[in-house]
């Protein structure tokens, strides 16, 4: 059973009732995957069941920027503009591994610690890019694939 609710422009957004979703998860879910996002409302509280396949869709304008600079022992650098991550190797190549790995590393403390994460205003934003990762953490060439490499 969809409840009818208007966001703050006046518009009707329709949401499902948890009580109903709970009693038809199947065909919720089925409803999330094939056809579109389903906003589930339990009293005040609202969420959204989404597919992989959207998420990754809705996030796909999110790219890292890794600006690469070479260092006096020559070794290289590598920081994120929109990210506080630095890493440090001793080639491009081994680099772009560590990148990785401490990009997974701070995505995990992150979920870990997402309510004081979210909460500060300097890390807010890091979190479509943090979600991606997660998404993708068990294929890295993915997660390469949306890094932008300057340097």
């Amino acid at each position: 059973m969809y409840v009818f609710c208007y966001n703050e422009l006046g518009e009707i957004m329709n949401y499902i009732k948890a009580t109903d979703a709970r009693k038809n998860w199947s065909e919720t879910i089925d409803a999330a995957v094939r056809q579109k996002p389903q906003l589930i409302k339990r009293n005040r509280d609202v969420l959204t069941l989404i597919s992989l396949e959207q998420i990754d869709g809705m996030l796909q304008q999110y790219s890292l920027t890794l600006e690469i600079i070479k260092e006096t022992d020559g070794s290289y650098s590598g920081s994120f503009d929109e990210l506080d991550i630095v890493s440090n190797a001793p080639s491009k190549e081994t680099l772009m591994e560590q990148v990785l790995i401490d990009l997974i590393e701070y995505s995990q403390e992150y979920m870990e610690n997402f309510s004081e994460y979210f909460a500060s205003s300097n890390r807010k934003a890091h979190f479509p890019y943090i979600y991606k990762i997660i998404l993708f953490q068990d294929n890295p060439n993915k997660i390469r694939d949306f890094i932008e490499r300057v340097g």
